[in-house]
């Protein structure tokens, strides 16, 4: 199906979309650095411009509308999280361009915290500013492990259907869990998933694979904690600004932070995903991006619906 992606950031959830065999036409980020990333990896078709300035005609028509729509006023990483926080609105501009296109489906990404943020009173907003422009909406966390990311990050995903589709989207059965029962697979471990990569430190040839020196504290609190290398990696945050300041996590051999590029593995980017921008911008990218792997996982259960759509099935399909 055709794919509208806004506040796509660096391309997790779009890049997800693309693994299951959708068709991205248009997207629109507002971070320079995260669009030249997008561009560089997925293609031409995206806009840099903030999104209150874009007018609807804009927009071309599509079946799925997708975005991450921006999490920092809403996430517990923010002790100063309210609900007049302004980018809590942004939510709202999501809702303006899917009232004006009408697409078929949409889906929405965000944290956890949505969920308790005054006292439920968001999440109901939503749920009910959604039902009201066409929409059965219905909302769930799920967590990136249990479908085969090394990393422990759970996130709120919105699935709307127009009024008019009679066709249900179920969220994706996970595949992992903690100890492989039930048929499962284990979680897999990030000192696995970061086994491919060569030290940083020696000679190589892998892009963005550099890491913050800035020294290692063991406090419990996050960036501050040591990393078991048999378990997921702890959530990856894009907390702090382009400015620097982001907060990233230990290498589980707890001996230095992670590379951009180990980074992005635990975000289950592939290795030739090249990221645009200096370090911390990098770290900042990665850290707001959506799991591809997630978001395929999310972006197949769409591929069930064949009302007067040709499905494409790509080639890389993922796992």
């Amino acid at each position: 199906m055709k794919i509208v992606s806004l506040f796509s950031g660096a391309g997790g959830l779009d890049l997800g979309f693309k693994m299951a065999g959708h068709d991205i036409i248009w997207a629109n980020d507002l971070y320079s650095d995260a669009v030249e990333t997008y561009r560089a990896n997925l293609g031409n078709h995206v806009i840099c411009k903030d999104i209150f300035t874009i007018d609807e005609n804009e927009v071309p028509d599509c079946d799925i509308i997708i975005g991450g729509f921006p999490c920092q006023g809403f996430s517990v990483a923010n002790t100063k999280r309210n609900i007049n926080d302004e980018r809590n609105q942004l939510y709202k501009q999501l809702m303006r361009i899917i009232n004006a296109k009408q697409p078929k489906f949409f889906l929405a990404e965000n944290v956890k915290g949505i969920f308790s943020l005054a006292k439920g009173e968001v999440l109901k907003m939503i749920l009910n500013d959604l039902s009201c422009i066409g929409y059965k909406v219905q909302v769930k966390i799920l967590n990136a492990a249990d479908y085969g990311v090394p990393q422990l990050r759970q996130r709120v995903f919105f699935i709307g259907v127009r009024n008019d589709i009679e066709h249900l989207i179920d969220y994706p059965t996970p595949t992992h869990n903690s100890d492989g029962s039930c048929g499962l697979s284990k979680w897999i471990g990030v000192g696995d998933a970061l086994s491919i990569l060569p030290n940083p430190d020696e000679p190589n040839t892998i892009p963005n694979h550099d890491y913050s020196k800035y020294k290692l504290r063991f406090n419990g609190y996050l960036g501050h904690r040591t990393i078991d290398p048999l378990k997921p990696a702890p959530t990856v945050t894009a907390r702090g600004d382009d400015k620097g300041g982001v907060v990233v996590l230990h290498h589980p051999s707890n001996q230095r932070r992670m590379s951009c590029r180990e980074l992005a593995t635990v975000q289950s980017f592939p290795i030739d995903y090249v990221f645009v921008g200096t370090r911390s911008s990098v770290y900042r990218q990665i850290g707001n991006a959506v799991p591809p792997v997630l978001a395929c996982a999310v972006a197949k259960q769409f591929n069930n619906y064949t009302g007067g759509v040709d499905l494409y099935v790509g080639s890389k399909l993922c796992p």
